[in-house]
């Protein structure tokens, strides 16, 4: 079993940034040939509905004991996101159901349970209930809706749990630990913001704790069980990110993925001994690109990481005895997280634009030397297998990743999704923008940009400036007083596509979620000659009601991105909501009465403002959702309504 780091750049940009949740579908149903749609060239001969290609699976996040024989995983096969286990015979055994599904997992050391986080309605209050591995019988541990907790770690004889909850503040997240036996709990860790747990070391002396002082800046501490002490490991100046952090054997010693460096890339750090000395573990090329995800193995042998190339996931393996690389078969796609067990075989989740995720299993001849510097044979196998509803994958198509230049001359890179069988001349585009805005569009599979180009649309999904992925530089782009840029930008990739020939100046739409749904409102308020149409999904519509109503843990972190309340004067220019009369196009507004991000009072206004203009405009609210749509049977309705809606302003 890996231990990863699950809590660093989780809770940070969980909590702080919006994030385009992986949508992981069940595939029940064939499709109804009655709504299925012709199709001009070589395949299909006909299209299935959205409803089908919302319905293709999706498994993931898997989790491998450390003898290598279980393994568990999650997927909506039930229509939301569950926990299973993969049985002898190779069938998914269901251990969860919860209404809304699941938030994150974590094993016990000794394998037996797991802690497991869920909410209601979206509403991101996550409770932490233990859930036993092989019946998946289920105990609450925490009974506090109106309070957030993270999933805990685990002391080495499973006896405590370790956690950061706003329990005593709804504003700050302090450390706590609990007593399983007894349930008694309190707080270790009081420091005023945000505070949390990344690792507990070898011999549960130590606690590897963050704090974060915003969304872009935060510090790691050692923390003493037995004197109660930290000590302060990353002193700096000026915004540092620290987005994943571990203990190594010896807890004088961690591995930490840091920005702190001239082109703000992400790299991966080891800081020793005491006081702390931080050295690049990679000062080579090894370390060009963003790294991500960090994990190490039970054993403390093998540290693994996942590096952001351009947006694709490549995964990396470094024995540490032996100070070499371990090889990994370069996978064309992306790999997501992954698990390790102490015999050397590796579980990890990967996707593709065109493959649907899925859990696959890797090993090494030789008796698995990882120190071995020859490639040797290698064998990989499919654990899981998603279902594509009866659709041929071969009907899908990959992007190309393009650069197209801006106002100001700066190069934005962009995925261009065109379909197989595109005509000459111009066609019908939908402009995707990511949320975040820290986020950065990666090329997973996307079951409905797939059905958009079998019928006829292309797509381009830029990463504006501002978007993660590219360096601190280019994150810090937006901020503040420079948030026109990034609209700009998005502008400019409509021009784009109008001056390739690739389409005609009224046949493009624009949609997004959360700070995409802001970024469709703002194109289509300023720009208006360039989008015919734009949905906004759980978008910012007014900054000033937006910092005022969103969860009262988020705001200062939110004001750090956007700009103080303070100063109202620019929240009001920014704000899409008093430049209503500006739009021209057709507008479909969707949000969960739920969230606690984006409140769904924004949409409500946006609604309300075009109401009083008489101009008529889509809109879908959710009861029982939050910030995205997370039920399957919520989805199908919104993507059936995304399509009609293109279809009559685009087509």
């Amino acid at each position: 079993m890996l231990r990863s780091s699950p809590f660093v750049r989780p809770f940070v940009r969980l909590f702080v940034r919006s994030f385009a949740a992986l949508a992981v579908l069940s595939a029940l149903a064939a499709f109804d040939p009655c709504s299925a749609r012709e199709v001009k060239g070589s395949a299909p001969e006909r299209v299935p509905d959205i409803e089908t290609f919302m319905k293709i699976g999706a498994c993931g996040q898997p989790i491998l004991t450390r003898d290598g024989e279980r393994l568990y995983f999650s997927t909506s096969l039930s229509g939301t996101r569950q926990l299973y286990r993969l049985t002898d015979e190779g069938w998914p055994y269901q251990l969860t159901f919860f209404p809304n599904g699941i938030g994150y997992v974590n094993l016990s050391n000794d394998e037996s349970f797991f802690m497991v986080t869920a909410a209601r309605g979206g509403d991101e209050q996550y409770q932490i209930y233990r859930v036993d591995a092989r019946t998946g019988a289920l105990e609450p541990i925490t009974r506090r809706p109106e309070t957030r907790f993270t999933v805990p770690l685990f002391s080495p004889d499973d006896r405590t749990i370790y956690f950061s909850a706003n329990l005593d503040n709804p504003a700050e997240f302090y450390v706590y630990e609990q007593d399983l036996q007894t349930g008694a709990r309190r707080a270790i860790v009081t420091r005023e913001g945000w505070n949390g747990v990344t690792d507990i070391s070898r011999d549960g002396r130590y606690l590897l704790l963050y704090h974060a002082t915003s969304s872009l800046d935060n510090n790691l501490y050692r923390y003493d069980l037995r004197t109660g002490r930290s000590v302060h490991l990353t002193p700096h100046t000026g915004n540092v990110e620290h987005s994943a952090a571990l203990f190594a054997e010896d807890p004088m010693t961690a591995y930490v993925v840091v920005d702190d460096n001239p082109d703000g890339i992400p790299r991966l750090a080891v800081i020793s001994r005491n006081p702390p000395r931080r050295t690049w573990m990679f000062p080579d090329a090894r370390s060009a690109w963003p790294i991500e995800d960090l994990g190490i193995s039970t054993d403390y042998r093998i540290l693994g990481w996942t590096a952001n190339e351009g947006g694709w996931g490549r995964l990396r393996l470094w024995d540490l005895e032996s100070d070499r690389e371990v090889p990994f078969p370069e996978l064309d796609g992306i790999v997501g997280s992954f698990s390790l067990a102490d015999d050397g075989r590796l579980a990890y989740d990967f996707s593709s634009p065109t493959r649907a995720p899925d859990v696959w299993t890797w090993k090494r001849s030789g008796g698995f030397d990882w120190g071995r510097r020859e490639r040797g044979a290698a064998a990989l196998e499919q654990r899981t297998f998603s279902s594509y509803a009866g659709i041929d994958p071969d009907w899908f198509s990959e992007p190309e990743l393009i650069q197209y230049e801006s106002f100001d001359g700066m190069k934005i890179p962009a995925f261009l999704y065109l379909p197989k069988n595109r005509p000459s001349g111009p066609i019908p585009f939908i402009i995707d923008v990511h949320g975040g805005p820290e986020g950065q569009f990666r090329p997973y599979f996307n079951r409905h940009f797939q059905y958009l180009m079998l019928n006829g649309y292309g797509l381009l999904a830029p990463n504006v400036r501002g978007s993660d992925g590219y360096g601190r530089d280019y994150l810090d782009a937006d901020n503040y007083k420079n948030r026109w840029k990034s609209v700009k930008d998005l502008a400019w990739a409509a021009k784009h596509l109008i001056d390739a020939g690739l389409a005609d100046q009224d046949q493009i739409g624009v949609k997004g979620g959360s700070y995409g749904g802001y970024m469709t409102l703002a194109a289509m308020t300023e720009y208006p000659e360039y989008f015919s149409a734009g949905i906004d999904q759980i978008g910012i519509a007014n900054f000033e009601t937006f910092l005022e109503n969103t969860a009262s843990y988020r705001r200062e972190f939110r004001e750090s991105e956007y700009g103080p309340l303070e100063d109202r004067e620019f929240l009001r220019s920014i704000s899409p909501i008093h430049k209503v009369d500006r739009i021209d196009g057709a507008l479909f507004v969707v949000h969960g009465e739920n969230d606690p991000r984006v409140p769904v009072s924004e949409a409500r206004q946006i609604l309300a403002a075009l109401n009083e203009r008489g101009v008529p405009a889509d809109s879908l609210i959710f009861p029982d959702e939050g910030h995205g749509i997370s039920k399957l049977s919520n989805r199908l309705v919104y993507y059936r309504r995304m399509v009609e809606f293109f279809d009559r302003h685009l087509k």
